[in-house]
């Protein structure tokens, strides 16, 4: 049984917090060839014998492009005040490109979601982008690889998805997570496009080049759009532009050992502060230049004047945490991490949290509040916004369908990241304004396919993709009740 919620009487969340759920196009939406949707290169990767665990797609997902409707319907049933969805770039622009036409039906789709969801008292946060580059753009010229074109295209794209969507949207975010674009994109080669040195993997890509070409080319694009933002669009729609980056929390493995210690603090550097880093300041960590040296690509000093300050809220992804001991020697050329090792157990056998069914995921609440304190002392105090926390839970798509909803893992891990979220505002002086789920319904979980759920609701794939809320769907907003409003 889930305990009774007994918040410290410090703990507290300011009366406009905006709570709600998250999700993204390409794992909810479906409808991937409908109303002249072009193909992404997840349809590709998906399309490729071995790449998804089950050997799925997002094909037809959970079908929310013909069941908007249910799905606000359901954001209303458990009182969220607000919906982080995702724009199919392919759906807006079926070839991508700056030159290519604009598809009506695809703007058309957006348009009427966002009116939807204004309609219902729910506030739209709109993500341009989250994985999904349209193919066309890859064959065109290697997609995010070539920094003049990619850069272009997603200005272009973004001015029109600024321009359909209006002064309605006031919170959007260019870019989710461009350290998986980066790095499950290209060095391991488990996302798409596919690229990896490994080529029992893949027959293209150089792992210890392409994921920081990738990360800088992401930087430029994502201030770029920001500057359209902000000087075409702001005036008139009083909104707020930033960018989600994820990272996890770290713990020295060795908590004696000083030189674990400072490779907990470079393991963060790498995973957040390699794209924070040149948004808040407009340079790359000291940590990272000096470990790669030449492969890491320089800012022009217009573009570090493009890109510092291209921020007017940190998008926070976060999920669990890791113990992590130094390395001796030389870095690999293919070491992507800061030179360390990435443990779930320390030096005494203690695990950082329980096992879930993402073997990368450990809960561990006291981290999300350390992680929000540091990302705020690093940042000057930044606004932040949690625009993912969530949890899968071990064995759970092999149990039958009403144990599935009695998710007491999930509603425990809720309740106790949303307290340390709440410390961090009341005790830390941290100033977070927002929160959304992961996810709103079980769905496509990319490389994953469907065996894993991380939704707090059940979504029943082989009889119409119905939807049935899980007990922490039901209960998120009870746990926000007793922290919202309390300072």
């Amino acid at each position: 049984m889930v305990k009774d919620i007994v918040p410290k009487a410090k703990a507290g969340l300011p009366a406009d917090f905006l709570w709600g759920f998250a999700t993204a196009a390409y794992q909810i939406e479906g409808a991937t060839t409908a109303d002249g949707r072009g193909p992404s290169i997840w349809d590709q990767f998906c399309a490729t014998p071995g790449k998804i665990a089950d050997g799925t797609s997002g094909a037809v997902a959970c079908d929310s492009y013909h069941r908007t409707a249910q799905d606000i319907a359901l954001l209303k049933k458990t009182g969220a005040r607000a919906y982080r969805f995702s724009v199919s770039w392919s759906r807006i622009i079926p070839l991508g490109g700056r030159h290519d036409p604009v598809n009506p039906a695809g703007v058309a789709y957006y348009v009427q979601l966002v009116d939807d969801l204004l309609t219902a008292g729910i506030v739209p946060f709109v993500t341009l982008f989250h994985w999904d580059l349209p193919e066309a753009l890859y064959r065109r010229y290697g997609g995010f690889l070539n920094k003049d074109e990619f850069v272009a295209d997603f200005a272009h794209y973004a001015r029109v998805v600024f321009d359909a969507l209006g002064p309605r949207v006031k919170h959007w975010i260019t870019f989710n997570e461009p350290f998986c674009s980066a790095i499950l994109g290209y060095h391991l080669g488990i996302h798409a496009p596919g690229h990896t040195s490994d080529r029992t993997r893949s027959p293209v890509g150089d792992g210890s080049t392409e994921p920081w070409i990738v990360g800088h080319n992401i930087l430029i694009a994502h201030a770029t759009a920001v500057k359209v933002y902000r000087e075409e669009f702001k005036a008139q729609a009083g909104g707020e532009i930033g960018i989600t980056l994820n990272g996890d929390w770290t713990e020295p493995w060795d908590p004696d050992d000083a030189r674990d210690h400072l490779a907990c603090e470079r393991k963060i550097e790498f995973a957040i502060s390699w794209f924070a880093d040149p948004i808040y300041f407009g340079h790359y960590p000291a940590s990272m230049v000096s470990q790669l040296g030449d492969r890491l690509p320089r800012f022009s000093q217009e573009e570090s004047r493009l890109v510092a300050g291209s921020n007017d809220f940190y998008g926070m992804n976060h999920y669990c945490a890791n113990f992590v001991r130094h390395r001796d020697g030389p870095a690999d050329v293919l070491d992507i991490a800061g030179n360390l090792d990435i443990l779930m157990e320390d030096k005494f056998g203690r695990a950082i949290g329980p096992e879930t069914q993402s073997a990368w995921l450990r809960p561990h609440a006291p981290g999300f509040r350390k992680l929000i304190k540091w990302l705020s002392d690093r940042y000057g105090r930044p606004k932040i916004y949690v625009t993912e926390n969530g949890t899968s839970i071990k064995g759970e798509n092999e149990l039958p369908m009403e144990k599935i909803l009695q998710d007491d893992f999930r509603v425990e891990y809720f309740r106790s990241y949303i307290q340390a979220m709440a410390e961090a505002v009341a005790e830390d002086g941290c100033d977070c304004r927002g929160y959304m789920a992961w996810s709103l319904m079980d769905n496509f979980e990319w490389a994953e396919g469907y065996e894993t759920r991380f939704g707090a609701t059940y979504v029943d794939y082989d009889n119409g993709q119905q939807r049935y809320p899980k007990k922490s769907a039901l209960e998120i907003g009870k746990i926000f009740g007793q922290y919202i409003g309390k300072v």
